[in-house]
């Protein structure tokens, strides 16, 4: 039975220790794909349940040297986090260590420069620096050993592998010519360079995590977002219970200022809701009986009572935060060049550190052991592939949290990716470009009747219809606060109208045909109905006993924000489609009104992905965007899926990016934030090739200290995840 889990890795260092945990998951029985993320220390696994359990996954990561925790548990999660903030406390407790020592010894770096007569004598001891170097080499240190053992052992190295090798033969040095120096003739010693390459490769990693923990803020905040109590209704009153023990079905009251505490249907009282956490909408949305309210959302003013319909990990909130954190934990397709030159990278440095010192020996300067070892310990320290390793995932960490709290759900990290790449989008008409629902738009009257008098008329005979044309002029004249009268001897006219009694006048209410099989002659409002129809909408004739009173129109109305989002777009040099339906007339009077000039018509649910493919075989990346069971195929086709948010579970679960707001905006949004989102991976990843490819040769060149090699190592990967910090400034831009 395929299953998922999602485990917490700790004591990774760099995108070689994540390829080591990827592989030794991957190697094992039952495990069909495995996927671990460095930036958010976490493996993401699906697998066969009834081969292997979770359990045997975490013991294999322990048998390589790293430590694990199942996040499914939560007392596995409030464990991870424990020593996750364990593990922080104690690298600044190491630093602060490791600096103690280092200090002393970083004033011998004067001893170098010539300067040593301003200080004390006792610095220059070298059995004194031994004293001083040594706990930083052992103590701090040994994480590095442990670490590069485990690696070594695996078949692998490391960055552990890296810094082990450099401070130690700084170290190792040292100890000789302290003990031997005189024989050897030998007599400057480097235990500075071991000792501070360690305190600030610390120092780094320290300052790394602590940034590391504020890409994932995006995920904190939403589940912050969570009431903590709901206040149920039982037999015996009104009693607070803890948000985990609220059941479907159980009744819950709801007063001003408070937190709705799951998702459900109001079934008393009304209100206003701020769902500005879901939608990004500041105006509160009216909320009356038989309205849905979502869980985590605020209740402005009044009080209601709503009966729970999902709880726990069924609610929206919930389900948002497992498609971010399942979005930070994946792998976006760039990742893999890192990962694949990350894999050849320690070996390759390793064999240019031992080539340095030979050619520094042998030709550079015959016969200095010391030089040559120096500038091969700078080559070791300076190549650590930390900041590589890091280059992708925090910034796609970073994206897919600043998408949740714009309202962009991706779902994936190669979904982020792709986005970006998309040179056409097509959208859907219905639901999408308009509200999907329509509504009264024109009121023609001919005659002696007033609109007002005409409309309450029609809405009043349309009471006894359920068509949805019928259903949206009532809904128009209620708006203008009109009292519609009692119906009698209704008649629905299959594909015509409708035939009905009010206030003792009989009314006809329908097509041309029903008029003219009343006699009723229609020539007078032929201009005014095609006018109507040649823009996209349905209208329908009124006659009042036999007499032609005139004219109600009723469309699917556009959105008002389509049409800037529409220009946007062609803005951002795309090809925009629209895919409806509907006949070519009424489309391209819809398609003129927002601005689109590739109008797909005519085109049956079951053709729209098919029409997607031929846009694909033209060589175009396309971005679906839909809200219906029809859409689905078509999003599933397309290069990136867009499902609005207020249309069905079906396009949502289908579409690779879930739009909450339900506005076109978020399309323009989404790109957006990819394009940038992926301008900082490719920044990263420059800067973390750049470094290295300019860091070690002039290490080799003998231009660089150890020490500097170390501080600049550990600083790449701060700088890294800094600059992937950035996105959290993103916002979305106006055309």
């Amino acid at each position: 039975m395929k299953e998922r889990a999602e485990l917490s890795v700790g004591g990774m260092t760099c995108a070689v220790c994540a390829g080591r945990v990827e592989k030794q998951l991957q190697g094992l029985p039952g495990i069909q794909q495995a996927v671990v993320n460095l930036a958010g220390e976490k493996a993401t696994i699906e697998y066969d349940s009834s081969v292997i359990q979770v359990e045997d996954m975490r013991k294999a990561i322990e048998d390589i040297g790293y430590r694990a925790h199942d996040l499914s548990s939560q007392a596995e999660i409030d464990q991870e986090r424990e020593e996750r903030d364990k593990e922080i406390r104690k690298q600044r407790n190491m630093f602060i260590f490791s600096l103690a020592f280092s200090l002393p010894l970083l004033l011998t770096m004067l001893d170098h420069l010539g300067i040593t007569d301003k200080l004390p004598g006792i610095l220059m001891n070298p059995w004194f620096q031994l004293f001083l170097a040594t706990p930083v080499q052992f103590i701090p240190g040994s994480h590095f050993y442990k670490d590069g053992y485990h690696a070594l052992k695996s078949g692998s190295a490391n960055m552990s592998v890296l810094v082990a090798l450099g401070t130690s033969a700084a170290y190792f040095y040292s100890v000789a010519v302290t003990f031997w120096g005189s024989q050897l003739g030998l007599q400057e010693v480097y235990f500075e360079s071991s000792a501070v390459i360690i305190t600030l490769i610390i120092l780094g990693k320290l300052l790394e995590a602590r940034a590391k923990g504020r890409t994932s803020e995006a995920i904190k905040k939403l589940v912050g977002l969570q009431a903590k109590t709901a206040r149920i209704i039982t037999d015996d009153g009104e009693r607070d219970v803890p948000i985990e023990e609220v059941k479907v079905g159980n009744l819950i009251i709801v007063r001003p200022g408070e937190r709705i505490p799951v998702d459900g249907v109001i079934t008393d009282g009304f209100s206003a809701v701020d769902e500005s956490m879901l939608t990004g909408e500041s105006v509160p949305i009216d909320k009356q009986v038989g309205d849905e309210v979502i869980g985590s959302t605020i209740n402005t003013h009044g009080s209601f009572t709503f009966e729970a319909t999902k709880v726990g990990r069924d609610t929206a909130l919930a389900q948002i935060v497992r498609i971010v954190e399942e979005a930070q934990g994946s792998k976006a397709p760039i990742q893999r060049m890192a990962d694949i030159i990350s894999s050849k990278f320690v070996p390759a440095v390793v064999a240019v550190a031992v080539v340095t010192f030979a050619l520094w020996y042998l030709k550079g300067d015959p016969g200095n052991f010391t030089r040559a070892l120096i500038n091969m310990t700078a080559v070791l320290v300076i190549a650590c592939p930390c900041a590589l390793g890091l280059a992708t995932p925090t910034s796609i960490m970073v994206g897919t949290g600043k998408g949740a709290e714009n309202g962009i759900l991706i779902k994936g990290g190669e979904h982020l990716e792709n986005a970006h790449k998309v040179t056409a989008v097509v959208l859907d008409k219905t639901g999408t470009i308009t509200k999907g629902e329509p509504a009264l738009t024109d009121v023609v009257v001919i005659g002696e009747f007033t609109e007002d008098e005409l409309l309450r008329l029609v809405a009043s005979a349309e009471r006894g219809s359920e068509h949805p044309l019928g259903q949206a002029i009532i809904k128009g004249a209620l708006a203008r606060n009109l009292e519609l009268g009692e119906v009698r001897n209704f008649t629905a006219v299959p594909g015509q109208g409708i035939q009905a009694e009010i206030d003792g006048k009989n009314l006809l209410v329908g097509n041309r045909r029903l008029m003219h099989e009343n006699e009723i002659h229609t020539e007078d409002v032929e201009d005014i109905m095609q006018e109507l129809e040649q823009g996209g909408k349905t209208a329908m004739l009124a006659a009042v006993d036999g007499i032609l009173s005139g004219v109600t129109a009723v469309a699917d109305t556009i959105k008002p924000t389509s049409f800037e989002a529409i220009r946007a777009m062609k803005g951002m040099d795309l090809e925009v489609y629209m895919l409806t339906g509907d006949n070519e007339r009424t489309a391209q009077a819809i398609a003129q009104e927002v601005g689109i000039t590739h109008v797909l018509a005519e085109v049956l649910p079951e053709d729209k992905a098919e029409v997607v493919q031929r846009l694909k075989n033209r060589g175009l990346t396309v971005g679906m965007v839909g809200d219906g069971i029809n859409d689905a195929p078509a999003l599933v086709t397309a290069d990136v899926g867009f499902a609005i948010g207020t249309g069905t579970d079906v396009a949502i679960e289908s579409a690779d990016i879930t739009l909450i707001k339900g506005d076109l905006k978020g399309v323009v949004a989404a790109i957006q934030l990819s394009r940038s989102t992926m301008r900082n991976v490719k920044e990263n990843l420059f800067w973390a090739l750049i470094y290295n490819t300019i860091g070690i040769p002039v290490a080799a060149l003998g231009l660089l200290s150890p020490m500097v090699a170390g501080a600049a190592m550990a600083f790449s990967s701060v700088s890294v995840v800094s600059n992937a910090l950035r996105l959290k400034r993103w916002k979305y831009k106006e055309a």
